[in-house]
């Protein structure tokens, strides 16, 4: 990992909700809102932009975890703003703080943990699990 990274630092993503971010099972779509899955790939993906000026060329974030609720609908057409917050960078470990909120409600918060790691590393152990 690229030296810098340090608690405190913090990226926001500004999506639009759209219709393909709507709940739905079986073709059927539930609500005209974000679904509790599109808010945790945001969630994900502030995360990620957190961490990716700090990789070395033969470096790769993987996810260790995600850790969200969901507070508040977020409606189609609806702006909403996705943060993260690094609180924690042990090793290769990298801990971020999440929220997403509108101009009216927080969407949902919680925590997102990543580690910094050798491609080769993740390579061999996917390729184990063949």
């Amino acid at each position: 990992m690229k030296p810098g990274l340090q608690a405190g630092h913090v990226e926001s993503v500004e999506i639009t909700v759209t219709d393909d971010m709507c709940p739905a099972f079986e073709g059927r779509v539930v609500h005209q809102t974000l679904s509790t899955v599109s808010m945790v790939y945001y969630m994900e993906w502030v995360a990620r932009l957190t961490i990716l000026p700090y990789l070395e060329d033969d470096e790769e974030g993987i996810g260790g975890g995600v850790s969200v609720q969901h507070l508040a609908p977020a409606p189609v057409g609806k702006s909403v703003v996705f943060y993260a917050e690094v609180t924690e960078v042990d090793g290769r470990r990298v801990v971020c703080r999440v929220w997403a909120e509108h101009d009216k409600a927080r969407v949902g918060e919680g925590e997102v943990v990543q580690y910094l790691l050798p491609k080769v590393r993740i390579d061999a152990r996917i390729a184990a699990m063949c």
